[in-house]
């Protein structure tokens, strides 16, 4: 019986030295996946989220992937498919995936200029003769997307606010330039007379190409919305949760974290509440889009 009792128990021990027991650090989850939209060329992208992808893994101990997406739509479609852990949203595909995903804000960065929000612009040619809204009639409309605020919630309400009901008939063509740098360079080269993009992309095409200050004027501007954050699906592990909170939050009071920033284009990240978005949900009002049924594939 002795014999039997003490073949039990080396039998128990040999067994729980080979079962491979998870780190504190990995909640049952071994990576986590996080989508981001193509604002702007999709190498430069690539660039600005590697390093962040790396530091994050280095911190929290867990592999930290991103995807680009072809384009913003997708980030809600295929949000559940890819069984995505969180995405950067932008400011529109944030309050579409706080509706109908659930998803918790965790933290958004600041801008190189202090802000971590972002305005629409709507601008032209400066030789277009276009001055006002009832100049862009029958003109050619070059939008970034459907699920974006800047280059296309916005100019939908900018044309409710002033009168326009049937806005889809308003301009003679109108198309979609899947990114942001894209519609200024559309705008720029002649192949649309009126864009929208986000301020801040603009701003930096400004400074990198002297043509869109000396050739394009902006007409219109939006009220400011929530800088592209990071939302993490609702049932993703508190843990974690809290630990990509802190890290991003963290990166500017550590030496790498401060050189890593200074890469990826921001000063810090800032908290981010699901109530940041109310002003989207307002400009979304004006254009008469109702978020919870809104489909942009139609």
């Amino acid at each position: 019986m002795r014999i039997t009792s003490r073949f039990a128990f080396l039998c128990l021990l040999f067994l729980s030295l080979c079962i491979v027991r998870p780190s504190s650090a990995q909640p049952g989850q071994q990576k986590i996946l996080i989508g981001i939209l193509p604002e702007m060329n999709v190498f430069k992208q690539k660039q600005r989220f590697q390093l962040l992808g790396d530091f994050l893994s280095d911190k929290i101990g867990i592999k930290v992937e991103f995807t680009i997406l072809s384009r913003y739509g997708n980030v809600i479609d295929h949000f559940h498919s890819q069984k995505m852990d969180g995405a950067f949203f932008g400011s529109f595909t944030g309050a579409l995936a706080i509706r109908k995903l659930g998803v918790i804000p965790l933290a958004r960065p600041v801008n190189p200029d202090g802000d971590s929000t972002y305005r629409g612009y709507l601008f032209v040619r400066k030789d277009s003769g276009i001055k006002d809204i009832k100049d862009m009639k029958n003109k050619r409309m070059v939008y970034v997307d459907k699920t974006t605020s800047a280059g296309y919630l916005f100019p939908l309400a900018y044309l409710k606010d002033n009168g326009i009901t049937d806005t889809g008939s308003f301009f003679g063509t109108t198309f979609f330039s899947g990114s942001h740098d894209a519609a200024i360079s559309a705008v720029l080269n002649r192949k649309a007379d009126v864009g929208a993009a986000k301020h801040s992309i603009y701003e930096q095409m400004k400074k990198s190409d002297p043509r869109v200050e000396r050739e394009l004027t902006i007409l219109a501007e939006s009220a400011s919305v929530p800088s592209n954050g990071l939302c993490v699906r609702k049932d993703l592990d508190e843990k974690l949760k809290m630990k990509l909170k802190a890290v991003l939050l963290n990166l500017h009071r550590d030496p790498e974290g401060r050189l890593l920033l200074q890469q990826f284009g921001a000063l810090k990240f800032v908290e981010t509440l699901s109530s940041d978005y109310q002003p989207v949900f307002e400009m979304a009002a004006k254009a008469g889009i109702d978020i919870k049924t809104y489909d942009n594939n139609k």
